[in-house]
């Protein structure tokens, strides 16, 4: 006769998952570490993506380096390739034209837009919503339609060169007036959605108090961003950019660090993108697109360039040797990022795990540039 285990008998698990799982647009691992389907550990592993991508920058032209960039990520080329050149312009001292500077907001805010709703239309199918799914992804149609025609793709938009922007960027009467038509639209959506949204209890009770990460912890882990902004604390760094300085918007918080909040916060940011949106296109001042009055240097100090883009801080930063790139270093706001959902997933169920960590709206891509040097 088998006798009886102890009641009291806890076993430690291990489940693994990934590298690709149907909660991810991205491959990782991730390992729980679970005592009774509760998270006690978590440890993610990225590398997948990685391409070396600064390494091949290493000597290249500045242009064509800059060109380059906006490979690192399909969702944010943009915010790479803007940063790039504004990395070269602080170290060569080049004035952008300020018409230049307006369709390079524009463009920062319509990413932003199309990231958001790309986040909340995929946070939605991790909830099994597709219904709430398909209503944002309709709406990030529409931004991705104007990022075709201001870009002239829908992908790597190239909009962002030394000292301004490409001359097929420019906005006419008709492009202006399509983003005033398309504006209206999206805040309308928006709206029926985070209406419907908040007014479902069996999606708020899955995603509130889960995934919790206390404001305290964000500040050690360097978290950056929504999901830093999502525990209370007001840090955007547009109110340092030079670019924003002509625009009225609100920094949005939230209180409480979890799931729910993260995603109220991609939804409240929107609204604030589309406000910065009417603004520029309705005073966008006449002028030329490209400053093309400069000359190419050697830039002894490395130029440094950090800008708010959809998940964060972005930082770029390399110097210039007879025009080609050197020394170059890229860190984006999901290295961080990533690294924090590790200690939110802890105390969650084991169901909740993927949820935990796809609240930062993490981009594998861009992040797999990091090596970690053991010394033994």
């Amino acid at each position: 006769m088998d006798e009886k285990l102890p009641t009291n008998n806890i076993i430690e698990t291990e489940i693994p998952m990934g590298t690709v799982h149907p909660a991810a647009l991205e491959p990782y691992k991730v390992r729980f570490f679970v005592e009774d389907e509760i998270i006690q550990e978590a440890e993610i592993t990225i590398g997948v993506n990685h391409r070396g991508i600064e390494r091949i920058m290493e000597g290249l032209p500045v242009q064509k380096a800059n060109s380059l960039t906006e490979k690192i990520c399909g969702i944010c080329s943009n915010s790479h390739i803007w940063n790039s050149c504004r990395t070269a312009e602080i170290g060569l001292d080049i004035e952008i034209p300020e018409r230049a500077t307006y369709i390079r907001v524009i463009m920062g805010e319509l990413e932003r837009l199309h990231s958001h709703f790309l986040y909340l239309a995929h946070g939605c199918e991790v909830l099994a919503h597709e219904t709430f799914s398909m209503r944002v992804f309709y709406l990030r149609e529409i931004v991705m339609e104007l990022l075709a025609m201001i870009g002239g793709n829908r992908v790597q938009y190239g909009c962002s060169v030394l000292g301004g922007v490409r001359p097929r960027c420019e906005l006419d009467a008709n492009k202006i007036q399509r983003l005033k038509d398309d504006m209206d639209k999206l805040e309308g959506g928006l709206s029926d959605f985070a209406d419907r949204f908040v007014a479902d209890p069996i999606v708020l009770s899955r995603i509130t108090g889960v995934g919790v990460l206390p404001q305290k912890q964000a500040i050690k882990l360097a978290v950056t961003g929504p999901s830093l902004r999502a525990t209370g604390i007001a840090r955007d760094l547009r109110t340092t950019m030079f670019e924003y300085d002509n625009f009225d918007y609100n920094i949005v918080t939230q209180q409480d660090g979890d799931v729910k909040s993260n995603l109220l916060m991609r939804v409240l940011e929107s609204f604030e993108s589309i406000k910065i949106i009417r603004q520029a296109i309705a005073n966008i001042p006449d002028g030329k697109l490209v400053n093309n009055d400069w000359d190419m240097v050697d830039t002894e100090d490395i130029a440094e360039s950090y800008i708010e883009v959809p998940r964060g801080t972005l930082y770029h930063s390399y110097a210039l040797e007879t025009g080609r790139i050197r020394h170059c270093i890229i860190r984006t706001p999901s290295m961080a990022n990533i690294g924090a959902m590790q200690y939110a997933c802890i105390g969650n169920h084991l169901t909740d795990g993927q949820l935990c960590i796809v609240q930062c709206d993490p981009c594998f891509t861009c992040t797999d540039r990091a090596i970690e040097v053991i010394r033994r």
